[in-house]
């Protein structure tokens, strides 16, 4: 299978902040959100394995500014790195005031999605090809991010993560 370019993977994404997705504060809500983030990083996934995914991990999300009633949300999404099933895809999210003309960023995340064939079971993607320093450098940390995450939910013991012990080790 050959590799594709991180490129090929870019989604972007628009959404404008109605009544119905927000709090009592005039903020889009979280769960909102985190939907449309997810909608962003399946395009993403589908676009690198060209197949059917689904979630399978959501890294910390945390909210550095709320985004608005009336405002734009813009969602890039982008797959940083391939595993053999699985793939990390990192979204970035700014709010957008077109009223005052400015925008803001809101937070930013890190999915994993699993590539399924027609049965449902997961199936193999080819490898990622990054390119720009930015590719390489999220490409680089993925493996020490999806040890901790494995490790996270019981799927591997600390001692087998030699990508994050080789961090904190002499």
């Amino acid at each position: 299978m050959q590799g594709r370019k991180a490129s090929n993977s870019f989604t972007i994404m628009n959404e404008l902040v109605l009544p119905n997705d927000t709090n009592s504060f005039g903020n889009l809500m979280g769960g909102r959100l985190m939907y449309w983030m997810d909608i962003a990083a399946a395009l993403s996934a589908m676009k690198h394995s060209n197949t059917p995914c689904m979630t399978a991990s959501v890294d910390n999300i945390s909210f550095k500014n709320p985004i608005k009633l009336g405002n734009i949300v813009h969602i890039e999404a982008k797959v940083t790195r391939a595993f053999n099933t699985s793939m990390e895809i990192f979204l970035k999210v700014w709010g957008e005031d077109s009223l005052h003309q400015y925008q803001y960023e809101s937070n930013e995340a890190y999915f994993t999605f699993v590539a399924l064939d027609p049965n449902g079971k997961p199936r193999p993607v080819p490898a990622l090809i990054p390119e720009t320093e930015e590719e390489i450098k999220l490409f680089e940390g993925a493996l020490r991010r999806r040890q901790l995450r494995l490790i996270l939910a019981g799927k591997m013991k600390p001692d087998d993560a030699n990508e994050l012990k080789a961090l904190f080790g002499k």
